[in-house]
């Protein structure tokens, strides 16, 4: 399978998530439809976006550029503004998180430096609790 299938769901926390579940192949061809799924719930209001990577068997550079992407679109200026600080204490998106990716796209994410500013969870509940405003 080469394809990415991308299934859209709605949790509520302790404030709404939008959830973008992935399944397949995130690469060079199907980067632009998560960065379009993406913009688009964004342009419909979301603000807080949970990535559920447990269906994701394949991650290359080009899904990792669809993650920095999308994590450019749904982080406020003023926050961009507190990463390029490089303050103390890293920056940890209050608007992005992932979930459940397999130990495979753990460890890309990890070598690529997107646990830095991107928190991962393990469980789906625990993720949308996580959100906070």
């Amino acid at each position: 399978m080469n394809d990415l299938n991308i299934n859209i769901s709605q949790a509520q926390g302790n404030m709404p998530i939008t959830i973008l579940h992935l399944s397949g192949h995130l690469h060079g061809e199907t980067e632009r439809e998560l960065i379009n799924t993406a913009r688009q719930v964004h342009e419909e209001g979301t603000k807080h976006l949970l990535l559920d990577l447990s269906g994701l068997e394949v991650l290359t550079s080009a899904g990792l550029r669809a993650i920095q992407i999308i994590f450019n679109l749904f982080t406020p200026q003023r926050d961009m503004n507190v990463i390029h600080q490089h303050g103390e204490e890293p920056y940890k998106s209050p608007y992005l998180k992932l979930v459940c990716p397999n130990p495979q796209i753990y460890y890309v994410l990890n070598i690529a430096g997107f646990l830095q500013n991107i928190l991962i969870y393990n469980d789906l509940d625990e993720a949308v609790n996580s959100f906070t405003s």
